[in-house]
């Protein structure tokens, strides 16, 4: 490989490395919104399946399983997901690190989104509940709510309305 081509991949990494070190940070230093509404739960005790970047809204994406979701994706067993399954997204804003410029990390926390997989109770979404955190809970969005995540879930049907393939297994 040229070095023109491995610069690129170099900082690719080194940004999925910060966020995962973030995400893994968490633990010790809850980070919030605004002082009034912590946003922090049980995930931060989760292990990491995949990262993300979301150039369109300019985020960082830290995306972490429960146990049920761990297991599931180390012994492959994805498609479906099992019941119990919780695959919760921690989104921060993103920014340019101060002494290198050339790597993004996160900024502020955004949101902590989840999805709870459970076949019958929410048969009408894919068998899939969508849900935000708030504080220490877990909130399960209401029926319209539910059905707006879900359609931009469904071109996603071929992976069990998932789009992050879980990575570091």
């Amino acid at each position: 490989m040229k070095t023109s081509t491995l610069i690129p991949h170099a900082l690719k990494i080194g940004v999925l490395l910060l966020v995962s070190a973030f995400a893994v940070s968490a633990e010790e230093t809850p980070a919030k919104i605004n002082p009034d509404k912590p946003v922090y739960g049980d995930y931060q005790n989760w292990r990491l399946l995949s990262i993300s970047h979301r150039l369109d809204k300019q985020t960082l994406r830290a995306i972490l399983g429960n146990d049920t979701a761990i297991d599931a994706a180390r012994k492959g067993n994805t498609k479906p997901w099992p019941d119990g399954t919780i695959i919760t997204k921690v989104v921060w804003k993103e920014k340019n690190h101060a002494n290198w410029p050339q790597a993004i990390v996160p900024d502020t926390l955004e949101k902590a989104e989840a999805m709870v997989k459970d076949q019958k109770k929410y048969e009408k979404t894919g068998g899939w509940g969508f849900a935000k955190w708030e504080g220490n809970n877990l909130t399960i969005y209401d029926e319209a709510k539910s059905k707006e995540c879900f359609a931009c879930h469904l071109p996603m049907q071929s992976n069990d309305y998932v789009y992050n393939a879980p990575v570091l297994q």
